[in-house]
This record gives C-alpha cells, sequence and structure tokens, in this order.
C-alpha cells in the first residue's frame, strides 16, 4: 500500500511538477528534486539509517554526494510549505472516496495550529565546531487537520529564535470561510484575530494574559457545564491593534477601529487544574451563536491531538534528523517526514475502513422486535505497528516486484486508487497493526530519589527482594 501510494499519488513527475511551480533560485540540471525527495522519504520511514546510505544503496545518482547535500541547503522554504499542501490537497480525495469520519464540529473544517522547534542538531558544520551551545536548525509551523489526520499547510523558519505568531502570518492568506483556526494562546494577538476574522475563518484560541486587549465587554452569563468543568461566556469588542515588534503588519482588509467586531469569550471553570496548575481557561472565538460554549470548549479540548501527531511523528518516523544541522537542510527532513505522515494516515484510514464490520441487510419482520445489535466500531489502528510492517517487507517487496509492476497498474484517479488501496486493506491482519491501550496507572505519589549519584540497579532490586 505504501509502494502504491509513492509511485501513483506522488510520482517523480508530479513531484518535479511542484518544484517547477514554487522555486525561486533553485533549478534542476542533472540531479532531479523528485530524486532527492525520495532518497529523503526512505530516511524519515527508517527504511535507510541515514541520507548517505539512502543514497549509497540506491542507483548510481548523476551527482556526487557533496552535490547532493548542497541541493539540501539551498531548498527555498517556501517550496517545503507547497510540498505538503499539494500532498494534502492530493491525498484528499483519495481519502473523501473512502468515507469522512464524524466531523467535531459539522459543517466546519478545522485547522490546528502549532510550531515545533526542531532539536539540536550535531555540530558538523565548520562554524559550529567552536559554539558551546546547542545548535537549533529552524522552527516549523504546522497546520492539522484533525477530522482527516492529514497535514496540511507548513510554514518553515530557518531562524529558531523567530516567534510563532510571526510564522503563522503568512497563513492568513490561506484562511478562508468554513474553517476554524484552533490554537493556543501564542496565537492570540490582534493582528491574527482580526486577519481570520476579515478572511471570513472563525477561531477558537486561548486568551494571553496581556494581549489583545479589550474596549468593550459583556456581563457573563452562564453556558452549561461540560465533563470537565463550568462554562460561562460574554460578548468582547477588541481594542484596536497595536504595534508589536514581533508581530507582521496585519492584512490591508483588517477592519477599522470604529467597525470593531463583536467576539466570544468563554470561560470554562475545570473540576480539575491542568498539569501547569490552571484552573480557569478562558478562550476567545468569532463562531456564532449557533455554535455552543460547550462545543468550542471542546473544539479547543481536541487542539492537544496535534501533540499526539508530533509525538507520532518523532517516535513513528525520523522526522528530526540530528545529522542534518543546516537549517535548510534539517526543515526539508522535516517536510519529507510530514508528506511519509500524510501516506500513512490515508494507509491508517484504508485498514480503518477495510475491516470496519459493514452492515448486514435487513431481515424479515419477525413476531417480536428483535433487540437491536450494537453497533461494533472500526479497529483503531496504530501507526507505530503498521511502520514495522513496511520497514519488514519493503525491501523484499522491491527485490520481488520491479518496478515496471508499480508504473502499470494505472490506478491514478482518486475512485480507482481508493479501490486498489480498499483491496489490499482487506488483505491485512488487523491483529498485526491494531493499537492496544493500556489500563490507567495507578494514582500513586512518585518518590523522592534519595541522592543524585548514580546507583546499581541489581542492587536495588535485592534490597526490595524479601
Amino acid at each position: 500500500m505504501a509502494r502504491t501510494l509513492l509511485e501513483q499519488a506522488f510520482p517523480a513527475v508530479w513531484l518535479d511538477g511542484v518544484f517547477a511551480a514554487h522555486r525561486q533560485r533553485q533549478y534542476e540540471r542533472e540531479l532531479l528534486f523528485s530524486t532527492v525527495v525520495e532518497l529523503m522519504l526512505l530516511v524519515a520511514v527508517g527504511l535507510r539509517p541515514s541520507l548517505h546510505a539512502a543514497a549509497r544503496q540506491a542507483e548510481p545518482l548523476p551527482v556526487s554526494l557533496p552535490a547532493l547535500y548542497d541541493k539540501l541547503k539551498r531548498t527555498d522554504p517556501a517550496l517545503l510549505g507547497a510540498l505538503v499542501r499539494a500532498s494534502a490537497e492530493r491525498l484528499g480525495p483519495v481519502l473523501a472516496e473512502l468515507g469522512a469520519r464524524p466531523s467535531r464540529l459539522p459543517g466546519y473544517a478545522l485547522r490546528v495550529i502549532d510550531g515545533n522547534h526542531l532539536p539540536a542538531s550535531h555540530k558538523r558544520l565548520k562554524v559550529l565546531r567552536e559554539c558551546r551551545g546547542a545548535a537549533l536548525p529552524g522552527l516549523a509551523m504546522v497546520v492539522y487537520d484533525p477530522d482527516s489526520g492529514l497535514v496540511t499547510d507548513l510554514v518553515a523558519g530557518e531562524d529558531a529564535y523567530t516567534h510563532e505568531r510571526v510564522l503563522a502570518a503568512p497563513l492568513l492568506d490561506r484562511a478562508g470561510p468554513g474553517q476554524v483556526w484552533v490554537g493556543d494562546r501564542h496565537f492570540c494577538p490582534g493582528a491574527l484575530l482580526s486577519g481570520w476574522d476579515a478572511a471570513g475563518a472563525g477561531f477558537v484560541v486561548r486568551e494571553h494574559a496581556t494581549h489583545p486587549r479589550l474596549r468593550d465587554a459583556g456581563p457573563w452569563r452562564m453556558a452549561g457545564r461540560t465533563e470537565t468543568g463550568r462554562l460561562r461566556e460574554q460578548a468582547i469588542t477588541p481594542a484596536p491593534a497595536e504595534a508589536d515588534p514581533d508581530q507582521a503588519p496585519a492584512p490591508d482588509q483588517a477592519p477599522a477601529p470604529d467597525q470593531a467586531p463583536t467576539w466570544r469569550r468563554i470561560e470554562l471553570t475545570l473540576t480539575q487544574p491542568t498539569q501547569a496548575g490552571d484552573r480557569v481557561l478562558r478562550l476567545w472565538s468569532n463562531l456564532p451563536a449557533s455554535v455552543s460554549a460547550a462545543q468550542i470548549a471542546q473544539v479547543y479540548r481536541d487542539r492537544w491531538r496535534i501533540e499526539g501527531m508530533f509525538q507520532r511523528l518523532e517516535g513513528v518516523l525520523r522526522s528530526e534528523i540530528p545529522s542534518l544541522g543546516h537549517p535548510r537542510a534539517a526543515l526539508f527532513g522535516f517536510s519529507v517526514a510530514l508528506l511519509a505522515y500524510n501516506v500513512l494516515a490515508l494507509i491508517e484510514r484504508c485498514v480503518e475502513r477495510g475491516h470496519t464490520p459493514a452492515a448486514k441487510p435487513a431481515a424479515k419482520p419477525a413476531a417480536k422486535p428483535a433487540a437491536k445489535p450494537a453497533a461494533q466500531a472500526a479497529p483503531e489502528i496504530s501507526l507505530y505497528h503498521l511502520v514495522l510492517q513496511i520497514r519488514a517487507g519493503y525491501e523484499g517487496l522491491l527485490i520481488a516486484l520491479p518496478p515496471e509492476h508499480w508504473t502499470a497498474c494505472g490506478a491514478v484517479d482518486p475512485p480507482a486508487l481508493a479501490a486498489r488501496l480498499l483491496s489490499l486493506a482487506r488483505k491485512i491482519d488487523p491483529r498485526r497493526v491494531t493499537a492496544r491501550r493500556r489500563k490507567p496507572k495507578d494514582p500513586a505519589e512518585k518518590p523522592k530519589p534519595a541522592s543524585r549519584g548514580h546507583l546499581a540497579t541489581a542492587r536495588v532490586l535485592a534490597a526490595q527482594t524479601p
């Protein structure tokens, strides 16, 4: 399934077309952009330990290895975002053919936004060898769709000290009606909120302590309860946006100060405090009154799904390669890992859809109405076990089936590709790729360490033995 998607959904011609449409200063002569992406995909999935090993074991490259790394160091950051957006647009119709999951907010397309700082890299660059501090290669602003499971957009930042709200400013140009952008308190500046509102998009953002300021606030009114606490809300009017040295200029279509919009502020008093000790959460939103405060609170609660996506991206795939020290090379590796994640998300949906129990036809009416059987839920697929299966069989697959087999299958249009993937998914043993949930741990207090020195584990175990 992975090989089919890579060959049919992301063919080399399409990858080179994305490069030609969005490149700025780069060009292609002997080394194609699609070749570099294919090599990095092998590293991201874990089929090769490094780009150097992938290049050595692949077909002979038309250029030297230093030229390959130079290609990575000169990749335009705007091209990386275009590649991620194009992958989501290309996989979206195939995902629609498989049937959509229930939407978390019917009638709206959720866009969860968050930043991911790439960890410190090895100091292989000559300019870093005399530096004592950790070398941070960059920051990536990721947009995630929790309903489809796809990463839909990316803004790559080479400067690791750049604030997240600065990288979020270019995303305003791609916001539109029917979308709801969800973010934490870093995305609460008035320029971002006004930009989303002017574009016709909705937002659900946690309130920041200092900005933006309010010009007017209405009375509080009770808005019910949720499973986590008590809700109340009020109408608010933001004050005119002030200049922020860290924030990009607001778009020209932002409303004038005398035409300030009226938004909603929702306060959730938690029954149990958060890990940071907060008992009160305040959310800002411009969604209409038809969307209840409880729905808005649940949408923000689902924002943490992007954190789970980041964990899977780091734990299942090799999205952070410490050997790539140059910012553009490290961001290229992270972007290709997002491409692989979208492929895995589609495979996950195919396996889930292929092993969902089909509804049985209605039986003849009996004398007494039979009890309605409980609906069987779809299996929960683990991306970790999916990747294990791919790593175990990919190498043998390349040997058994030559490249001509994949180019001749002809499943290019979304209905045909979805049907082919479903037929393959039904042959998978779901027990091999199903996630298993552990039972919750006992709420026991953590023991305090006796000292900060080292100890022998065998002696500690022997001391506990009766």
